[in-house]
């Protein structure tokens, strides 16, 4: 098994990800070859401190979108495709620590 630290990217913060906090569900930007059993179990080792059990896995593949540089002659290009995880848990997560 790969290290958790390299599957795991880092979690989304955004507002919609702080409202399913409530419901102890947490996003996380994940290496685009995961699957579903290194994510829960990357985030299982990650959070081993807290006692955390993953109840759910959800994957999203997320596509580039297209954008260009607006000078003469540019071509579009694509910002990169990644996966998002939707990660239940049995308890509440202490995402950032000592703030």
């Amino acid at each position: 098994m790969r290290d958790s630290y390299i599957i795991i990217e880092r979690p989304l913060l955004t507002e919609k990800s702080n409202d399913q906090t409530a419901h102890n569900k947490y996003q996380f930007r994940v290496k685009k070859d995961a699957n579903k059993i290194e994510i829960a179990g990357a985030i299982e080792t990650i959070y081993a401190t807290q006692d955390v059990k993953v109840l759910a896995v959800n994957t999203l593949n997320i596509k580039g979108k297209k954008g260009r540089v607006l000078t003469r002659g540019a071509k579009a290009g694509y910002s990169p495709a990644w996966k998002k995880a939707v990660v239940t848990t049995n308890k509440p997560l202490e995402l950032f620590e000592g703030i």
